[in-house]
């Protein structure tokens, strides 16, 4: 079974057993995180998307670590003027390890 969930404004396909590096999240390392936001769940040639949410779908994760990702060089040069700025960013990141997708929706009920 895999999930299709937004975080951090942006989208990722995820299933049981996964590493994803997603934007900072406000938790501490081994802890239990639940991402609500579930936009598809898909399973053997079945997928159900939601409006824009899939109702009673989750997928909870255990963080592994916080950290931040590769600098990245930012160059400003303005020829013939002897302007020159350098910049440097570290994007945070949080990486996550997918436990399990739970795609339990509530069942209409049988007349």
């Amino acid at each position: 079974m895999y999930a299709v969930i937004k975080t951090g404004g942006k989208q990722y396909s995820v299933k049981a057993g996964d590493v994803v590096f997603v934007e900072k999240l406000g938790a501490e390392p081994d802890a239990t995180v639940t991402f609500d936001e579930v936009l598809a769940v898909g399973e053997e040639g079945k997928l159900k998307v939601g409006t824009p949410y899939v109702k009673g779908a989750s997928v909870t994760g255990k963080v592994l670590k916080n950290g931040k990702g590769k600098k990245l060089n930012i160059l400003t040069y303005r020829p013939k003027k002897g302007s020159m700025v350098r910049k440097g960013h570290r994007q945070p990141y949080t990486k996550v390890e997918i436990t399990a997708v739970n795609a339990s929706a509530p069942k209409a009920k049988e007349e």
